[in-house]
């Protein structure tokens, strides 16, 4: 989760006490898990191990993330439907690629856990443990990758006056790809040990370098300068 200061808006603002009990009761119960885990390692932590920490009952846990890889992942694919939603609401002179480059500039300059560009503690805890945790790494693969490509490739192809599908799943593959390519990138640097505010400008040209790739296409990417054309294997 995203850390927040005293100039950020509170996500809490407006709502009524009712639902302002339940979010933070699965941010306790979120974070208890979290600790856990990190201490012990994913599969030796129980539910009702998370219960007990969190002070509720394991049903409780259960109404608020249905699985146990839930409690790790939730916050994550709050973010599945990102890049649809920035395409379906961009200005109508706005590319969807550029939306996309401004959105993720943007989220950039925040720090945004999503961008892995986020030293945050607690953060960099959960990104370890999911990199190490076999089930959990999976499911961000097949669940979250393949949710917001799936997410995107619809809304992409519903815009699209020739109802081109093909045009429509290669650039969800080519948006996200980059995506998840300045992410990893991002997420890898943080694990190192650097500090975000450090790194933030070469992020910020990785990312403008990354989607001007995608905006002109490949060309001729590959045509090294005096390079020798690859032999044949025998």
């Amino acid at each position: 989760m995203a850390k927040r200061t005293a100039t950020t808006p509170d996500p809490d603002d407006g709502l009524g006490l009712r639902e302002r009990k339940k979010r933070q009761t699965a941010a306790r119960i979120y974070r208890s898990a979290i600790g856990l885990f990190t201490d012990r390692g994913f599969d030796e932590v129980s539910v009702a191990e998370i219960a007990a920490a969190a002070e509720v009952s394991k049903m409780t846990v259960f109404n608020y993330f249905p699985t146990k890889e839930d409690l790790v992942m939730a916050p994550m694919e709050d973010h599945t439907d990102e890049a649809a939603r920035v395409v379906r609401e961009r200005a109508p002179d706005a590319s969807v690629v550029a939306a996309l480059r401004d959105q993720f500039l943007a989220a950039l300059a925040g720090f945004d856990p999503a961008t892995g560009l986020n030293d945050d503690p607690f953060t960099l805890s959960v990104v370890r443990l999911i990199h190490r945790t076999p089930t959990l790494a999976l499911r961000a693969i097949t669940t979250v990758s393949h949710q917001a490509n799936r997410l995107l490739t619809a809304e992409l192809l519903r815009q699209d006056p020739a109802g081109d599908r093909i045009r429509a799943e290669v650039a969800a593959a080519q948006l996200l790809g980059v995506r998840v390519a300045l992410t990893s990138h991002n997420q890898d640097r943080m694990l190192a040990g650097e500090r975000a505010a450090d790194v933030l400008p070469e992020a910020v040209e990785n990312a403008r370098r990354a989607y001007d790739m995608v905006e002109h296409g490949l060309g001729d990417y590959g045509l090294w300068p005096g390079a020798a054309p690859a032999q044949p294997t025998a």
